[in-house]
């Protein structure tokens, strides 16, 4: 069984073709396209004439700016008439979505879109060629053989039986003569409808390529889609850990603080003997406890950096580092969220892998913001060899700086030095306050 045609071209190469809906489908959008491109006609005419002449008193210059708005739906009204001879349907092209909601907003984004002159030049095109062109296709593969065809109903009616006028330009007087023009214009029909749907094919063609997205549109979008939702989900995963960090600095860590003062008060009223020890274990279990859920947090989403900026907890890590690391970062003012918390874990994450693997003696973090793009290295002395795919844990970190449209990239020979450099193009925030952050 033969797939069902989704277009006029496959219909067109396909058995049966005049005794389908296609050579209808097909009239049906270019009578269409002329009916429509004539009042495109006029009322960008009338919007012209009207708005040129208002100019003078500043009235007509709004209208002068919607008028070069019209071409959205025309374009709109196009890709609706291009499922006639397309079954499937077509994506418009691409548009920026406006900062804010309202008219102004809109009109100013809108303005400033290709799409949207693209769009008014297709109008143009409509309105001064291309119905002329749909009515002349219509005329001759479909209107002159119906009349050809009619020739003897004309005969016998209009002339009474003795004279019919063919196109209005020449004179049949004999019925075998009105019956070979109208067996004619039943041949000619018929390769009329081939001519129709020859027609209408090129015609749709042309209005996909003005105003419907380019071949392969929809998987670009999808990619754009992918891309922005693994961006949303960086940004729930980073909303959702700091949330875990504020409930554990505000609950649990509040509670074993409590429970230590308590344990604490306990040993002190408590006479010499087992249960004293007893508290006193106690009370060390609970400070060490308190130690890790204080470095759980810090791990989870350090406070220094929600609350000072990239380079206080880059600074805070290095002081915390098991090797001696200098810090020279500058960085203006804060970053968006998702970029300060990727390149801090890369940064932790690096000082943690110098700590345990490279024997370095010394460490440095150096970088800053410049052209756009946040640059970070971590550099160093240690035995080098590290290799990014054996384990080291930064492969999920480059795939996090992948997410944010930036690299990561490792050289570490054997001998060392090793270089950790992290880029991700940002601009910095310009909040209320220089220490608050942004989204």
């Amino acid at each position: 069984m033969h797939p069902r045609p989704r277009t006029v071209w496959q219909a067109l190469s396909a058995r049966g073709f005049l005794l389908s809906p296609w050579p209808w489908r097909a009239a049906a959008y270019l009578v269409t396209g002329a009916v429509a491109g004539a009042l495109t006609l006029v009322g960008l005419v009338a919007a012209v004439a009207l708005g040129s002449v208002l100019a003078v008193v500043l009235v007509g210059l709004p209208l002068l700016v919607l008028t070069a708005l019209a071409g959205i739906p025309v374009a709109r009204l196009e890709r609706h008439r291009l499922r006639l001879v397309d079954r499937g349907p077509v994506p418009a092209r691409p548009v920026r979505q406006p900062p804010a909601t309202g008219p102004w907003p809109w009109l100013a984004t809108r303005l400033r879109e290709r799409a949207t002159w693209r769009e008014l030049g297709h109008a143009v095109l409509f309105a001064l060629v291309l119905w002329p062109l749909d009515a002349l296709a219509v005329a001759f593969a479909l209107a002159a053989p119906l009349s050809l065809a009619a020739t003897p109903l004309l005969m016998a009616t209009a002339g009474g039986g003795e004279e019919a006028k063919v196109l209005k330009q020449w004179t049949v007087t004999t019925w075998p003569a009105a019956s070979g023009v109208a067996v004619l214009g039943l041949l000619l029909l018929a390769l009329g409808g081939y001519a129709l749907g020859l027609a209408a094919g090129a015609r749709a063609e042309l209005g996909r390529v003005l105003v419907g997205a380019p071949r392969g549109g929809d998987q670009e979008a999808r990619v754009v889609e992918l891309t922005r939702s693994r961006v949303r989900l960086v940004d729930a995963f980073e909303a959702e850990r700091r949330r875990i960090e504020r409930d554990l600095h505000d609950g649990a860590q509040q509670r074993l603080v409590a429970l230590t003062m308590t344990l604490g008060l306990a040993r002190l009223d408590a006479p010499p003997g087992p249960l004293a020890d007893q508290l006193a274990k106690a009370h060390g279990e609970a400070g060490r406890a308190l130690e890790e859920l204080r470095e759980l947090i810090h791990g989870i989403h350090p406070k220094v950096l929600a609350d000072y900026g990239l380079p206080a907890a880059v600074a805070d890590a290095a002081d915390r580092s098991a090797v001696p690391v200098d810090v020279a970062l500058e960085v203006p003012g804060r970053l968006p969220q998702a970029v300060e918390a990727a390149a801090y874990f890369v940064v932790r994450e690096a000082l943690a892998n110098i700590g345990r693997h490279s024997g370095a003696g010394r460490a440095e973090i150096s970088g800053g913001h410049r052209d756009g793009r946040l640059v970070l290295r971590v550099r160093d002395d240690g035995r080098g060899g590290a290799d990014a795919a054996a384990g080291s844990g930064l492969t999920g970190l480059a795939d996090r700086v992948s997410v944010l449209d930036g690299r990561l990239s490792l050289s570490s020979p054997p001998g060392g030095p090793t270089l950790l450099s992290v880029e991700i193009p940002c601009e910095p925030c310009d909040p209320p306050e220089p220490t608050a952050p942004c989204a």
